[in-house]
């Protein structure tokens, strides 16, 4: 897909549907989408072209230097992302290269935020899903969550709410990493690194 100075872009929020999961700590990526929809100043409707929730808007400072954006929440769970993202790409013409997954991070410490563009999916679903949708050329927006204490299975810390201990900085990490992603957007990804990348 060619690179479009026009298109929007599409900032993908991962996570799994239903109110059981909302405070997963794997849920991470829709609390950003959720808090970049408030600055907005809009609500996620139904995608009529895929498995997913959007909303469409712009980001950045009012006037030229703000950009279109198309949030999504993909409602397939995390490890069928690639699917509704995929639909979502192609429908809005963007081109791969525009197109941001926010997602946890087991190998950085909690609360310590990484962008970068491209690269594996590290054992992470929702990016395995999304990298054989439409390959790995997309940007990433990384959330650190820390790996499991003890013996705990990744796959029961990843479904865990975050501790009350990391509830008490919660917030703040998930604004400073929606600032990142619009930083990302409207800036490009060597500021943002700059800015945010620990």
């Amino acid at each position: 897909m060619t690179d479009d100075a026009n298109a929007p872009w599409l900032i993908v929020g991962l996570g799994n549907p239903g109110p059981e999961y909302t405070g997963n700590r794997h849920n991470v990526g829709f609390m950003v989408a959720d808090l970049l929809a408030g600055r907005i100043g809009g609500s996620f409707k139904r995608a009529q072209k895929a498995q997913a929730q959007v909303l469409e808007g712009r980001i950045g400072p009012m006037g030229p230097g703000s950009r279109r954006v198309v949030l999504v929440k993909p409602m397939s769970f995390m490890n069928l992302s690639g699917g509704p993202v995929t639909a979502l790409r192609d429908f809005y013409k963007v081109p791969t290269a525009r197109v941001v997954a926010i997602h946890d991070e087991l190998d950085i410490d909690y609360g310590v935020l990484r962008l970068k563009l491209g690269g594996g999916d590290n054992g992470h679903n929702g990016l395995k899903s999304m990298t054989k949708s439409m390959g790995p050329e997309y940007h990433r927006m990384r959330f650190g969550i820390g790996r499991p204490p003890g013996r705990m299975q990744v796959a029961d810390f990843v479904l865990k709410d975050f501790s009350s201990t990391e509830r008490k900085e919660l917030d703040y990490f998930v604004d400073r990493a929606a600032d990142a992603v619009e930083c990302l957007v409207t800036e490009g990804l060597e500021r943002a690194q700059s800015a945010y990348n620990a």
